[in-house]
C-alpha cells in the first residue's frame, strides 16, 4: 500500500473523533489565516497566472484576487456557522419483533477531488469535507500547482496549530501518475468528484475505480419564450454570459420563439458591450445584420460550452421545439425560460431535464454561495445521491443502526 493511503486511513478514523465545536473553531482560525496570508496566496497565484495565457478561458478561473480571497475566508466563516449534517436521524422506527432501527447521516469517509485551473476549490473543499467529518484527497492540475501548494500548506499549518492530524488533507502531486493512484485507491477513498471539462468528467468517469460523482460541465440554455418580457429577457441573458464567462453556469445557447424575431436585436444588444460573438442561426444571423460580432452558427455551435465571451442563437416555432433542443444538447445543468405564461413555465419545469430550472432568472444563480449553502464541492449533474449544488448534506452516506434485546431470526 503507498504511503499516503495508509495515512489518509488513520486520518479517516480520527476525523470521526474531532467535535463539532471544535471543528467550527478550526474552520474560524482557517478564515483568519487565510486573510492573514492573502499576500502570500497572491504571489504564489502569480507564479501560475504568469505561466498561462491571459486570453486562455481558464486564465479567469485561475486568478485569485484580493477580494476574491476575502470572499473565501467569509464562506469558511459560513460554512462554520451551517448546522453539521452528521448523526442526523432520516428513519426511525421500531418493528412488529422489538428490534429497534434508526437511519442515521454519517460521513463518506475519504473523499477524492479531481480538479483543473481552480484554486479556490481547494479551500471549499477542505471546509465542506471537514465539516461534514470527510478526509479530503485533492488533485489540482498543474497549471494552478504552486496556488494549491500554498493554500494546502496554510490548511495544514492551521491543523497543526490546533493539534489536529495534519492528513485530513492532502494534495496530491501534480501529474497524470498521481491521477491514476487516486483512481485506483480502492478501499482507500469511498468517492471521486471530478470539476472540471466535459474531457476531465469523462477520462474520470471511464477510468475510475473508485464511485464517482459528475460534476462541472455546463451546457447552459435560455429560452426566450413567445410571452417573454423584453426587458427581463435582456437582463437575464446579458447576466447568464458576460458574470462570468468561464464558469459552468454561464450561458451558451439562447433559444428564442420565432414570434419574437423583431425583438431579437433589442434582446442582444446589452451583449455588444461585452463583445459577446453570436454564433446564429439562418433566422437569427438575418435579423441580427446590425450587430457587430456575428457569425453564422455550424453544427459545432450547439452542445458546446464556449467558456468565452461567445455564444449561439436558435430560433425555435414552439415551447416543445425549445425543450427538445435542451434535452437534446445540454449537460443536464442549469436551464432558464423567460415567459409571463405561467402554463409555459410549469410546462417548461416539468419537462426539461437539468438539475436547476429558472423561470425568469439567470442560470448564473447556480451556486452553492447563492442557495445558502456557505460554499459548494460542485454541481452535480447526475441523478443518483446528489443533484445540483452539492455542499454539507450531499457529503454525507448514511448507517442502519440496529438495537435488540436478545431476539434471534426464526
Amino acid at each position: 500500500m503507498l504511503t499516503w493511503t495508509k495515512d489518509i486511513k488513520e486520518a479517516a478514523h480520527q476525523l470521526n473523533l474531532v467535535s463539532e465545536q471544535d471543528k467550527n473553531q478550526l474552520l474560524l482560525a482557517l478564515a483568519d489565516a487565510t486573510e492573514k496570508n492573502i499576500d502570500f496566496i497572491l504571489k504564489e497565484n502569480k507564479k501560475d497566472l504568469d505561466a498561462m495565457d491571459p486570453k486562455n478561458p481558464m486564465f479567469d478561473r485561475l486568478k485569485l484576487t484580493e477580494q476574491r480571497i476575502k470572499d473565501i475566508a467569509s464562506d469558511i466563516r459560513k460554512v462554520s456557522s451551517l448546522p453539521t449534517p452528521l448523526d442526523k436521524i432520516i428513519e426511525q422506527r421500531t418493528l412488529p419483533n422489538g428490534l429497534s432501527l434508526t437511519k442515521k447521516s454519517v460521513p463518506f469517509g475519504v473523499i477524492g477531488i479531481i480538479y483543473e485551473a481552480r484554486p479556490n476549490v481547494s479551500f471549499d473543499v477542505f471546509t465542506l469535507c471537514f465539516k461534514s467529518g470527510n478526509v479530503c484527497v485533492l488533485k489540482g492540475g498543474t497549471d494552478a500547482h504552486n496556488s494549491n501548494v500554498a493554500i494546502v500548506s496554510i490548511i495544514k499549518n492551521v491543523l497543526t496549530e490546533h493539534h489536529l492530524n495534519p492528513n485530513f488533507v492532502h494534495l496530491m502531486p501534480a501529474g497524470r501518475e498521481s491521477t491514476a493512484e487516486l483512481l485506483s485507491a480502492v478501499g482507500v477513498v469511498d468517492l471521486i468528484i471530478p470539476r472540471g471539462s466535459k474531457g476531465l468528467i469523462n477520462f474520470v468517469r471511464e477510468n475510475s475505480h473508485v464511485p464517482v460523482i459528475e460534476t462541472g460541465a455546463g451546457i447552459c440554455h435560455a429560452y426566450f419564450d413567445e410571452f417573454g418580457d423584453i426587458e427581463k429577457g435582456k437582463a437575464i441573458i446579458n447576466n447568464a454570459k458576460t458574470r462570468r464567462v468561464s464558469v459552468c453556469n454561464a450561458l451558451d445557447c439562447a433559444l428564442i420563439h420565432s414570434s419574437r424575431l423583431n425583438d431579437l436585436s433589442e434582446l442582444c444588444s446589452p451583449l455588444s458591450k461585452s463583445h459577446v460573438v453570436i454564433e446564429a442561426d439562418e433566422r437569427a444571423y438575418v435579423a441580427l445584420k446590425g450587430y457587430p460580432y456575428l457569425e453564422k452558427a455550424d453544427d459545432e455551435s450547439f452542445g458546446t460550452e464556449f467558456q468565452d465571451y461567445r455564444m449561439a442563437i436558435k430560433m425555435v416555432d414552439s415551447i416543445e421545439e425549445a425543450i427538445a433542443h435542451i434535452n437534446t444538447y445540454g449537460s443536464k445543468h442549469s436551464e432558464s425560460i423567460i415567459t409571463e405564461n405561467e402554463a409555459n413555465a410549469e410546462k417548461f419545469t416539468k419537462q426539461v431535464d437539468a438539475a436547476c430550472v429558472y423561470t425568469n432568472a439567470p442560470t448564473s444563480f447556480t451556486d452553492g454561495g447563492q442557495f445558502g449553502m456557505g460554499a459548494e464541492i460542485g454541481i452535480s449533474t447526475q441523478k443518483l445521491h446528489a443533484r445540483g449544488p452539492m455542499a454539507l448534506p450531499e457529503l454525507t452516506s448514511y448507517k442502519w443502526i440496529i438495537k435488540g434485546n436478545g431476539q434471534t431470526r426464526p
